[in-house]
């Protein structure tokens, strides 16, 4: 499980609270952000046994921001289910249920004052990116922009086809498992897709800059998609 504390605010920020997202029957913590001028948000959807405390998506949602972009970050298990789910491991690998706390977040984000104004798109780790993938299939009409690190899509293939928004893969270079499985998805993508692969890299991106460099082509993916005109 990743560990972290906040990240700090950049000189551009002008909000960075807590907030309580309504997803169905469920009221799930997040971390919501919002530079001045933000014409889009990216939620992010983090892999199994992680949390809005991810240091990866932190840094990579830091970065967003210092490029224009809001950012959500949020818990796709109740502080309960998170309890059920250290003894189980079950619920993290419940893929249906995460893109339904997906969808919750995304209808939350269409409706609160401060982000329905702004295009959406989706930052997916690991089994989070099944999740974010399957929930931009039942949000066409919102979902601008997928982007996936180390993701896997191949736990999502049946709804790949209905996909419309660009996708973007990201997989480390020495991650040779997970690059199979993402060309695999990639096939069963019909919308514009790109599959990116970060040399030196392994699962995580700890090796030093490649962090960086997911942070970079995500940022560029979102920007182009989400930004106004």
């Amino acid at each position: 499980m990743e560990n972290s504390t906040n990240p700090p605010l950049s000189p551009r920020e002008i909000l960075l609270e807590e907030v309580k997202i309504l997803a169905g029957p469920v009221a799930l913590e997040g971390i919501l952000g919002i530079p001045q001028g933000a014409s889009g948000i990216v939620l992010f959807a983090h892999g199994s046994g992680s949390s809005r405390f991810s240091p990866r998506n932190q840094f990579v949602a830091q970065e967003l921001r210092a490029a224009g972009l809001a950012t959500l970050l949020f818990d796709l298990l109740t502080p309960q289910e998170e309890q059920i789910d250290m003894v189980t491991m079950q619920l993290r690998f419940d893929i249906g249920l995460l893109a339904e706390r997906v969808v919750g977040a995304t209808d939350w984000a269409t409706h609160d004052s401060r982000t329905r104004d702004l295009k959406i798109g989706y930052f997916g780790a690991s089994t989070g990116t099944a999740a974010a993938l399957i929930a931009a299939s039942k949000r066409l009409e919102v979902v601008g922009a997928v982007v996936s690190r180390g993701g896997r899509p191949d736990l999502a293939l049946s709804e790949l086809p209905r996909v419309q928004a660009p996708t973007l893969l990201i997989v480390g270079g020495n991650d040779l498992p997970v690059i199979d499985m993402n060309r695999k998805a990639l096939e069963y993508l019909h919308t514009e897709k790109e599959l990116a692969i970060v040399p030196g890299a392994t699962h995580l991106f700890e090796e030093p800059g490649t962090l960086e460099e997911v942070a970079k082509l995500a940022s560029d993916w979102f920007v182009r998609y989400l930004t106004k005109g």
